[in-house]
């Protein structure tokens, strides 16, 4: 009986919703997310027939394009099919993605996914299982196995984070590249996969002496590896073909008196329980975390302060940008803290997560560097992480229709 009530209740909803003006309803969709109207799709033909408008999809891609997601991969034990779940910062909600279901098929049983990137529809998932890369369009439901993989079987630890960059392809939207930073026989190598071949290219980058930024520039930076007082970037200008790929090799450093007598620990990692500074890297960016002990106790501890660095435009110092204000700065007790950063659209973000007693945090910071402006992005409870083990954590730009 009350089965049946709810379904009729969702029915007049449905027809209600249906009959208000095309126009309105198009207003509706577009403060929704891409998830969202996904689901509206099966509500019935007409609002399916408003959805694959070409005119609706355009102006809603001009909108979603800008959005900035975050996606976090858990799975309860080893060799599950794993749980993807997805922020957006102008939703209110984390969505439950079926990924599991994408992947269903096309995966071998028992294979070990973890997260490595995503970037607009795409999400790169690495196997340790069978020393793979796969690739997922969560928009038009596609799973891609990359083969042939000229990085060799790797597990997910030898993976760097902030040494790679997914990048969707702007002349077709079903197509990306996928570019990773390695050491080859002591040689910075640039390997790049193009998913329109099927193919890898590799090119060995340069030492320059006279490398200049230019802000304006198709830049990517790719971390080769990372110090506390000195790192390797690759700096590649992308110009969209492998042709047009120049990769050099900068080596910005720190003055050591910058960061004091601290302890250091660097990268997307546990940092070390003795350590009381996190350096995570991204992009052309760093952030160093200062981190306080709680009560001199060696397991728990306390965001101090966090600060933003920059390459410099010679490419040979870390430059100090901005340091956060206290009133984003957590003060929440945490025993673990592991992060990623990526600069788009000229924000800088940083996701942190946090562990303590067994409990999953995760802590969202943007600097807008043109405004000199910080914001703490409010997040929903994060239920879904606890009791589950983390397998990859990622930004990721908006996800968008195909016309």
């Amino acid at each position: 009986m009350e089965k049946s009530q709810r379904c009729s209740k969702d029915t007049n909803t449905s027809i209600g919703f249906c009959l208000l003006p095309s126009e309105l309803i198009q207003n509706i969709l577009f403060h929704l997310c891409i998830p969202e109207i996904i689901r509206m799709k099966l509500l019935n033909k007409y609002v399916l027939t408003t959805i694959s408008d070409r005119s609706f999809i355009r102006q809603l891609n001009d909108g979603s394009q800008r959005d900035t997601w975050i996606f976090v991969y858990t799975r309860r034990w080893r060799r599950d099919n794993g749980v993807l779940h997805g922020f957006s910062d102008r939703s209110v909600r984390w969505f439950k993605i079926p990924v599991a279901e994408i992947l269903a098929g096309e995966i071998r049983p028992g294979e070990d996914l973890y997260l490595l990137t995503a970037s607009g529809n795409f999400l790169l998932f690495a196997s340790n299982t069978h020393s793979g890369i796969i690739a997922v369009d969560l928009v038009g439901k596609i799973v891609t196995r990359i083969s042939s993989c000229p990085l060799g079987p790797r597990g997910t630890s030898s993976w760097r984070r902030s040494g790679m960059k997914l990048v969707p392809d702007p002349s077709s939207p079903s197509h990306f590249r996928f570019m990773f930073a390695e050491m080859v026989n002591n040689r910075p190598v640039l390997f790049t996969y193009h998913s329109y071949t099927a193919t890898w290219y590799t090119k060995e980058a340069e030492d320059t002496n006279n490398w200049a930024y230019e802000k304006n520039s198709n830049v990517l930076f790719l971390s080769l590896s990372n110090r506390p007082h000195e790192s390797t970037v690759m700096s590649v200008v992308d110009g969209g073909s492998m042709t047009n790929q120049f990769p050099t090799i900068l080596r910005p450093s720190m003055n050591q008196g910058a960061i004091g007598q601290c302890p250091s620990s660097v990268g997307f990692s546990r940092n070390d329980l003795e350590s009381q500074l996190l350096h995570i890297h991204g992009d052309e960016y760093k952030v160093v975390i200062r981190l306080d002990r709680v009560h001199n106790s060696k397991m728990n501890k306390i965001m101090k302060s966090l600060e933003v660095w920059e390459i410099s435009s010679n490419g040979e110092k870390w430059e100090l940008v901005s340091r956060a204000p206290s009133e984003v700065i957590s003060k929440k007790p945490c025993g673990v803290m592991m992060g990623c950063l990526e600069r788009r659209l000229g924000v800088i973000r940083v996701a942190l997560m946090t562990n303590h007693e067994g409990l999953w945090n995760i802590i969202w910071l943007d600097y807008d560097k043109h405004k000199d402006k910080w914001e703490l992005v409010p997040l929903p409870d994060c239920r879904f992480l606890q009791g589950s083990n983390m397998a990859g954590i990622s930004f990721s730009s908006g996800l968008t229709f195909s016309l």
